[in-house]
């Protein structure tokens, strides 16, 4: 039901970014970036005004999709009513993870699609000169987020390349492969999946790249497998394999933007 929720979101999030409009960062903000290799519009304090428009046009598609759950009705109203320096101080929770009261975890769903929108419009209107190489190299160099998955590309010169993907601004990014995508270890890197009853490998598409150093793990989409892996999707649609992983020492590194946890959660063993 939430994967079906999910998928009417994102419809919606498509038609709104089609008139979504958010400012190019100035010439002065990049070179400052690229001086010190840091992120060019770290989220929490670039939210774009436009961002409070697309969360409107989601609220008002979700709240005509069929089947609406009863509970959602007293956020989608409290959504559409809120000032808008409460919405962008919800804004900056959900993006630094402050989720701690029940309301904040219930809005962060439409919040986060809404702010994916505004972010990856001003991801898109960047050349590629624009965005700095940051240190460490973990983290997204436009909007500063951690990485939701990682994906391996097909096709041309990027065939068999491994890039991260920003689950806020969608930018992707390279970092080699059998490299720890949160520590940047290069040591007890392993692949884990699912596998059918005979011990056979089941699904090699999403596999979780686990590290020995940090005891963190992260999915890899392999478009190799299938060429039309995506990587925030397939993260949503392979929640099994997270909660096998929740038996082993290893503890997901980030979290996927539209399915937030509370602090609680997060912190719980794995």
């Amino acid at each position: 039901d939430y994967l079906r929720f999910l998928a009417q979101l994102v419809k919606a999030q498509q038609r709104a970014a089609a008139t979504v409009q958010t400012a190019t960062p100035d010439a002065a903000l990049i070179a400052q970036a690229q001086e010190h290799s840091m992120p060019l519009l770290p989220a929490a304090s670039h939210i774009d005004p436009a961002w409070r428009g697309v969360l409107d046009q989601l609220v008002d598609a979700v709240r005509q999709a069929p089947a609406l759950p009863a509970a959602l009705a007293p956020v989608l109203q409290a959504l559409r009513t809120m000032p808008a320096d409460e919405r962008d101080a919800l804004a900056r929770r959900v993006l630094v993870g402050m989720l701690a009261e029940p309301q904040d975890l219930a809005a962060a769903p439409l919040v986060m699609a809404a702010l994916q929108v505004s972010f990856a419009d001003r991801a898109s209107r960047l050349k590629e000169s624009d965005i700095p190489y940051t240190d460490p190299a973990t983290i997204c160099p436009v909007c500063g987020s951690a990485p939701v998955a990682s994906v391996l590309r097909i096709g041309g010169r990027e065939a068999g390349l491994r890039y991260l993907h920003c689950g806020t601004c969608g930018t992707e990014w390279h970092m080699v492969r059998v490299k720890c995508s949160h520590c940047e270890s290069t040591q007890g890197i392993r692949y884990q999946g699912l596998q059918s009853e005979d011990g056979g490998q089941k699904d090699e598409v999403v596999l979780a790249e686990t590290c020995d150093q940090c005891h963190s793990y992260r999915k890899i989409a392999n478009q190799e497998k299938d060429p039309l892996a995506e990587p925030l999707a397939d993260d949503l649609a392979t929640l099994l394999l997270d909660l096998l992983m929740g038996e082993t020492d290893y503890a997901r590194a980030s979290m996927n933007p539209l399915l937030p946890m509370s602090e609680a959660e997060e912190g719980a063993a794995p």
